[in-house]
């Protein structure tokens, strides 16, 4: 007979807790860029990774790091994954969040039908409780496989808020955004055509304070439809895009663009946050769009 201690057979795959639901809303807000979508979750001892796609052209992720939570028990065998609605999931963590107080809540993974329970855990008066069902994920799943365009990256960061206007602003000439990259002077520009032509340029050394970075050891200019690229950026809370946050920007092999986020999941007021806005890695959400190029969409 084994001595070893072993896991109990119903023992969940994972229990986890969050000191700032707000955080993880803005987060997850970030990717939802319509009213009914679909999301696949997968657990592993590193963390929760969330992954929407849209018509084989758009993949966005959200990496929520277990430094993130106050307390991470992971007891599944490989990584768990399962389908939920984005939607759904946004709406339940947002009745645990309420303005001016960082809530804790509990995630725990499955409940007796498979279900995603979620749980308050801090308020003295109330409990809050929430079952998600979950479903099966589908087994097939777009590849992006990007890969650096060359020896060096092509990549440039912006000032969130600055994007998201450049990008807002593309909407009315047309269904295609042109992004390109020159390499002397340095520049990236935004070129939308259609019913009308709009073209917004980021001068790098003229404008350092909107364009914080830019690496460019090739000129390249690749177009993608105005819908993709406008989803790595609509939904992007107000919040996150005042703190001035940089969105970085990649161009890898045949034009996969890769578009970067930070989101705070720190908890408000945190003695570790400095006045400058500065979040330690650990409390910090990735969110990493992928856009495939027209040629190739």
């Amino acid at each position: 007979m084994n001595s070893s201690p072993a896991i109990e057979p119903d023992a969940p795959d994972l229990v986890c807790q969050l000191d700032n639901v707000q955080g993880m809303v803005d987060a997850l807000t970030c990717v939802r860029w319509k009213r009914h979508q679909d999301a696949l979750v997968e657990l592993s001892e590193h963390g929760i990774v969330l992954i929407v796609e849209e018509s084989g052209c758009l993949q966005a992720k959200v990496y929520l790091q277990r430094e993130l939570f106050t307390k991470y028990e992971y007891g599944a065998e490989g990584r768990p994954r399962f389908g939920i609605s984005l939607g759904l999931l946004v709406d339940c963590l947002n009745t645990f969040s309420s303005p001016g107080h960082s809530n804790t809540i509990e995630i725990k993974y499955p409940g007796p039908d498979m279900e995603l329970l979620l749980k308050s855990v801090d308020t003295l008066n109330s409990c809050i409780y929430s079952e998600i069902r979950t479903r099966i994920p589908e087994t097939s799943e777009w590849d992006y496989n990007f890969e650096q365009a060359g020896t060096a990256p092509l990549t440039f960061t912006v000032k969130s808020a600055a994007l998201k206007e450049a990008i807002d602003d593309l909407e009315w000439p047309g269904s295609s955004v042109q992004i390109s990259l020159q390499k002397s002077p340095p520049c990236v520009t935004f070129r939308g055509e259609g019913h009308g032509d709009l073209q917004i340029d980021f001068m790098y050394y003229a404008n350092t304070d909107l364009l914080l970075a830019f690496h460019c050891d090739t000129e390249v200019s690749y177009g993608y439809k105005y819908k993709f690229l406008k989803a790595t950026t609509a939904n992007i809370p107000g919040n996150v895009a005042r703190e001035n946050r940089g969105s970085k920007l990649t161009i890898g092999r045949g034009g996969m663009l890769k578009v970067q986020h930070l989101v705070s999941v720190a908890k408000a007021l945190a003695p570790q946050v400095e006045s400058a806005g500065y979040q330690p890695p650990s409390r910090i959400a990735y969110i990493e769009f992928f856009v495939k190029p027209e040629e190739t969409a």
